[in-house]
């Protein structure tokens, strides 16, 4: 008999070329897999509630996979964790789930959190955990600036080239901007983004921190809907995966 398992997975994502298995590098969902295949003999095929790119990172990434072996979920949580060692990734949680809940196609909300560090000295336990921007930024404007893409609008500007979704349009429904001392933090919760998108919207509220852009310019950039129009695109570093929400 058939189980399904939810796991929720933590990972730095620095070793990796993204959640999603690929032929030219490791990636969360291989790691995972394998240790799977290491516990039950089984051949199983992970899915998660978003794929990340390289570098990006996550705190509670959901994702399920069907196992025949009959083993109780801390069991299997354990066992998983123990083949995963050095690997950067940890199942935080395992439960059993009916067979009609899968982690993507269940989800009805996303949320992600960008981590900036706005400091001129170096980067020390941080490297590669935070995007680290020396000018002094004008969180002010940032903020006011990422109010403007909250709704429903044609995001083209800040999705991918390369981006597989049928439609550009999306619902943001956070984008908060906040700081503490040196550190700004930057919220985004959407029922689904498009590729690239968050990193997109983050790089140019950089841009309006920094006094590069305007506010204005944020707006002109959301309505040309082009990708040319984008100003920048943050680097994955900073970028994490908080949480997945279902019904």
């Amino acid at each position: 008999m058939t189980t399904r398992f939810a796991f929720t997975v933590e990972f730095d994502g620095r070793p990796f070329m993204g959640w999603q298995r690929q032929a030219h590098g490791p990636s969360v969902q291989q790691a995972i897999e394998e240790a799977i295949h290491a516990v039950t003999g089984e051949r199983v095929a992970l899915h998660c509630a978003g794929r990340t790119d390289a570098g990006v990172h996550g705190l509670a990434m959901r994702a399920h996979a069907d196992i025949d072996k009959e083993i109780a979920p801390f069991r299997l949580m354990e066992a998983i964790n123990a083949r995963l060692r050095p690997d950067p990734v940890a199942v935080l949680a395992c439960v059993i789930v009916p067979d009609d809940w899968h982690a993507r196609f269940s989800c009805v909300g996303r949320s992600y959190v960008y981590r900036i560090v706005n400091r001129r000295a170096p980067l020390t336990f941080e490297k590669g955990l935070t995007w680290q921007i020396p000018q002094v930024l004008e969180e002010g404007a940032m903020a006011r600036a990422a109010s403007l893409l909250v709704g429903r609008h044609d995001f083209t500007t800040f999705r991918s080239a390369h981006c597989q979704a049928d439609s550009p349009v999306r619902t943001l429904d956070r984008l908060d901007v906040v700081r503490e001392g040196d550190r700004i933090a930057i919220h985004a919760a959407a029922r689904s983004f498009l590729h690239h998108q968050v990193r997109s919207m983050v790089g140019c509220l950089a841009l309006v921190g920094m006094g590069r852009w305007s506010i204005d310019d944020m707006g002109a950039a959301l309505a040309a809907a082009d990708r040319a129009a984008l100003g920048l695109n943050a680097p994955p570093d900073g970028l994490y995966f908080v949480r997945a929400d279902y019904p």
